[in-house]
């Protein structure tokens, strides 16, 4: 059985399945679902719609010259059957599909290499831009600012590390009275409606 690519998206088609019109001078289309049919019979162009291959082949996101494309191309020759050409054709076929998904793989890697940086740039851009949204929100960390240096000896208050620290314990029990106080707003809507 053969295996028929969509006249519009270039998906495959495979027995059974999709859609097959016949024009008035004989040309077969073949379409995989009904989008691609009715898409056709609205003359639209595939190369516009981003879905389909022709796009992607068009705005350069596939391999469109290479050289393992031509195997799939089909010949309308007659071949007589040899059993010897039909185990060399399928062990070239397999290593075609191996040579193809390299180099779709490299061809890919080749055209996101400059993503990353892009979108770095991008990212510190928006962010110098916006400065003070992060500065309200608490997002930018503090400076850090040195007591002293090495060489030199610091001595810290006894009395005032306990008090700062009897200050902290304060306010993270505070904190927690908050979480267990907070109630979700379905429980109470619920609440409401059984006073």
């Amino acid at each position: 059985m053969r295996v028929y690519n969509c006249s519009f998206c270039s998906s495959p088609v495979y027995p059974g399945h999709g859609i097959m019109f016949v024009r008035n001078d004989a040309k077969e289309f073949r379409f995989c679902r009904s989008k691609c049919h009715k898409n056709f019979k609205m003359k639209r162009n595939p190369r516009k719609l981003k879905w389909t291959k022709a796009f992607r082949k068009s705005a350069g996101k596939e391999m469109v010259v290479d050289s393992t494309l031509t195997f799939a191309a089909r010949r309308n020759v007659p071949v007589r059957y040899n059993r010897e050409l039909v185990s060399v054709t399928l062990t070239a076929m397999q290593r075609v599909s191996e040579i193809r998904a390299k180099r779709e793989r490299a061809f890919y890697k080749n055209r996101m290499r400059d993503n990353k940086a892009r979108q770095r740039e991008e990212d510190r851009k928006l962010v110098a831009e916006n400065e003070e949204l992060l500065k309200q929100g608490g997002l930018i960390p503090r400076t850090r600012t040195v007591a002293a240096e090495e060489d030199e000896e610091v001595f810290v208050d006894a009395e005032e590390d306990e008090a700062q620290m009897s200050v902290d314990e304060d306010v993270e029990v505070e904190q927690k009275e908050e979480v267990l106080v907070k109630v979700p707003a379905k429980r109470r809507s619920k609440a409401k409606s059984k006073n």
